[in-house]
């Protein structure tokens, strides 16, 4: 299903988590990007996943945080935690080290506002290389040089209640846990939206984690068989 406008209607409270760990060469331009979303009001909270850098230091100097410190426990922990606390009619992610554009909340909450049945809704996404950085030996120039669909937790935006339906990020899960909760939205009968804007920037760097594919593949099988196996076994809520 794809977006083809925007109704103007009554804005609710968005809330935006920030997984954060050993992020600080991004975290306050990451930061600045939510800020600077034309959408209001936003609560916006950085769960610091055990770092040892500044990134504590950087959150606190944005007003209007709400931080969280927890023992490294991987992404789809912080993203739970986040989830807990927030009080937003909505729920969004942003990655340390990503960007939005500023018309990002506004375009994929007023769409969610004005399409009745729809639990969330995604966007395309640009990648970024970092200056002065090679290009990664995964990088692929036909697939990155354009702008794509990206199902990631960057390019979504979600009611509250589609978590509740759902559920949360799977902790079992360091990588592919997008692919993972994907599979259960699918499972569930979750109906979702793509926008056709580019709303997220991905900054390639040396340290991603999205593009660590030897440990990426299994866990999306894994994902994959447990879905089969859900639809085997008949447990679909």
């Amino acid at each position: 299903m794809v977006y083809k406008g925007v109704k103007k209607v009554k804005q609710q409270l968005a809330s935006v988590i920030v997984p954060v760990y050993n992020g600080e060469n991004y975290l306050e331009n990451t930061l600045q990007s939510i800020f600077n979303q034309d959408y209001q009001p936003i609560e916006v909270i950085v769960v610091d996943d055990g770092s040892t850098d500044n990134s504590a230091k950087i959150a606190g100097s944005f007003k209007n945080i709400r931080y969280i410190y927890q023992t490294n426990q991987g992404p789809s922990a912080a993203r739970n935690a986040g989830i807990n606390i927030s009080q937003g009619e909505f729920i969004s992610f942003l990655d340390a080290d990503d960007l939005w554009v500023p018309d990002k909340l506004s375009l994929q909450i007023n769409y969610l506002l004005s399409h009745p049945g729809i639990g969330f809704v995604v966007a395309h996404r640009r990648m970024l290389i970092e200056k002065g950085l090679e290009k990664p030996a995964w990088y692929n120039n036909q697939i990155y040089q354009k702008d794509s669909v990206w199902l990631g937790a960057g390019a979504m935006v979600a009611w509250r209640n589609t978590f509740e339906e759902v559920g949360l990020y799977n902790t079992s899960y360091r990588f592919g846990e997008n692919a993972e909760w994907l599979t259960r939205a699918k499972d569930a009968g979750v109906r979702y939206a793509i926008l056709p804007e580019t709303l997220l920037i991905s900054r390639v760097h040396d340290r991603n984690l999205t593009h660590q594919l030897d440990k990426i593949r299994p866990s999306i099988l894994r994902a994959l068989k447990a879905s089969i196996d859900r639809k085997r076994s008949g447990n679909i809520s």
